[in-house]
């Protein structure tokens, strides 16, 4: 039975988790705004979920982290995400983070927003010149990894870096939508600098389209560490098989072609 709670308010956190086997806190935002903050969200909601968890006797805690999460980093998001992350281990010894890379799913807000865009648009912008490298994870890969940590019982404190099977530049992927939906436009590369003045423009929006944040975000690559690679803090380390976004995202992206579902894709007859 849903049980509703709000990680800036303690005692409703309390209630949620009394009598609980494990606690998971995958609350987050993408952009900082009023109540809504990157420390409010990250950090403070991390250590408020995580003391809740141990007040609860909870045998596991799981904090929703990011790839890139670092105290040292030049991003407010990574930089939060990595302070929620120490928080939590301060409150709950043995607490578990997980880091994905973007995770893509029928829901997502990665392949939807630029597919989406590109209706209206002639041109999609590569930030930086779309060098960044991402390795897109399944939103299904994702949930069976925490599935399997639950089912493990085992509050091991480890680091979980989760990525796809392929690493791609940001370019690659705005390729990969256009061609899935069959769709030609424009790739623009964007300085850093010109793309840092429209994040300051395009953050002022209720929902924004980027963020100075988001910019210095895309200055680093979301991929997993060959640590984490080595020391089997992966999906494969965890027995799983990750899933690539060419079985996937053709799925659901179909609904942002011409005809949508009746539109064939591209390299068949139509």
């Amino acid at each position: 039975m849903p049980v509703q709670a709000n990680v800036r308010y303690p005692a409703s956190l309390a209630a949620v988790c009394d009598g609980a086997f494990a606690v998971i806190n995958l609350t987050g935002v993408l952009s900082s705004s009023g109540s809504q903050s990157f420390e409010a969200i990250h950090a403070f909601g991390a250590e408020a979920s995580a003391k809740a968890a141990k007040t609860a006797k909870a045998r596991l805690f799981i904090q929703m982290s990011a790839l890139g999460a670092s105290l040292n980093s030049s991003s407010k998001y990574a930089k939060s995400k990595a302070e929620g992350e120490t928080r939590a281990k301060a409150c709950f010894p043995g607490a578990i983070i997980i880091r994905p890379s973007i995770i893509f799913g029928p829901e997502d807000s990665f392949f939807n927003r630029f597919a989406a865009l590109s209706r209206f648009v002639p041109a999609l912008p590569l930030i930086g010149g779309g060098y960044t490298k991402f390795a897109p994870v399944f939103v299904g890969d994702v949930a069976e990894a925490f599935t399997r940590l639950v089912d493990r019982g085992e509050a091991d404190g480890k680091t979980y870096e989760l990525s796809g099977p392929q690493e791609f530049t940001f370019k690659q992927l705005m390729r990969f939508t256009l061609d899935t939906i069959g769709r030609k436009r424009l790739l623009v590369p964007v300085p850093w600098a010109v793309a840092r003045l429209q994040g300051m423009v395009l953050g002022l929006l209720p929902k924004p389209l980027l963020t100075t944040d988001q910019v210095e975000l895309l200055r680093t690559d979301n991929v997993a560490s060959e640590e984490a690679k080595r020391d089997r803090r992966t999906l494969e380390g965890l027995g799983i098989v990750p899933s690539g976004i060419e079985a996937i995202v053709p799925s659901y992206l179909y609904r942002y072609r011409k005809a949508g579902q009746f539109t064939a894709p591209k390299g068949m007859p139509e």
